[in-house]
């Protein structure tokens, strides 16, 4: 028995087909908001992708610059200080090439090369205790001294990298203001950090330039800041480490302080100015009318 006006109920049969084409049309549109989450997740990911390589190659560009020129008044990987404690300026070295040897003494003074690390707490031991005397001989022009920073205790510092920090901050200044260098070099001592410490932040090792009385002091203050010598820290630690040493008989350096007066190296206490003077005058020239170093801790070049 049908209902009259067309409004016959649907069968069992027709209920049932009607059940599955509307599961089938729910089961085609699962499959195509499953296709459109893919693709957009798959674009989320390949933007994410591009991105993050993007970040690392700005990363890696600024952190691993080319090798650039070394600072100005090192040429020798050194600075050498003379007369008055006025550095002997020179052109920067090129990147890759050799260190060029200072130029020599005359016979009658006295030739003082270091190698430091300003970490290293024997420097900071050979500093304290010759630094007055040292300071005396160069004033008085008696004597040279070349100071090269290198950085081999890098790893003595938390991660920091002080070695080479502090080494590239003394090569900022030699850079701009040379005839500072022999002041900053001694603050960074007398300011030394233990080993096992972060050591001195980069706004510390600015505020010691100023103490150092620099010239240039905003342009020091950025390449300490922008680490511009980092590259030549480690090329000219690595020309020390594997040698040989120019104007000496050391084939290289072993460890720091490396303390090299007229060629030989001085291998005795770090703690007795007098050894070392004894060392400086048994190396010295034949004195003539310019002044010799003598033996005593804080000494006036006898004539």
């Amino acid at each position: 028995m049908t209902n009259g006006g067309g409004n016959a109920r649907p069968s069992k049969n027709e209920r049932r087909d009607a059940a599955r084409e509307k599961a089938r049309q729910l089961r085609e549109e699962q499959k195509r908001r499953e296709r459109r989450n893919k693709a957009i997740l798959f674009t989320g990911i390949g933007i994410a992708a591009v991105a993050i390589i993007a970040v690392v190659a700005i990363i890696i560009v600024n952190s691993i610059r080319p090798p650039g020129p070394g600072p100005a008044n090192m040429a020798s990987d050194g600075v050498k200080i003379g007369q008055d404690l006025k550095a002997v300026t020179t052109p920067s070295l090129p990147a890759g090439s050799d260190p060029v040897p200072s130029e020599a003494n005359a016979p009658n003074v006295v030739d003082i090369k270091v190698y430091v690390d300003y970490l290293c707490p024997f420097c900071g031991q050979f500093e304290a205790t010759n630094a007055e005397q040292i300071e005396s001989w160069v004033t008085e022009g008696s004597a040279t001294v070349e100071i090269h920073p290198i950085s081999i205790l890098n790893a003595n510092s938390q991660g920091t990298k002080y070695s080479t920090r502090s080494a590239n901050a003394a090569a900022c200044v030699a850079n701009y203001s040379p005839d500072s260098f022999f002041a900053y070099s001694a603050l960074l001592f007398s300011n030394q950090p233990q080993e096992q410490t972060p050591g001195l932040e980069n706004k510390k090792l600015v505020d010691l330039t100023k103490e150092a009385k620099v010239k240039s002091a905003s342009k020091i203050a950025s390449c300490i800041n922008d680490g511009t010598y980092n590259s030549w820290v480690t090329d000219a630690t690595n020309r020390a480490l594997k040698g040989p040493l120019p104007d000496s008989d050391v084939k290289k350096v072993t460890g720091t302080p490396t303390v090299i007066v007229n060629g030989a190296q001085y291998s005795g206490s770090l703690t007795d100015p007098n050894e070392f003077a004894a060392f400086v005058l048994q190396q010295s020239a034949a004195p003539t009318s310019s002044p010799t170093p003598t033996p005593s801790p804080t000494p006036t070049p006898a004539s």
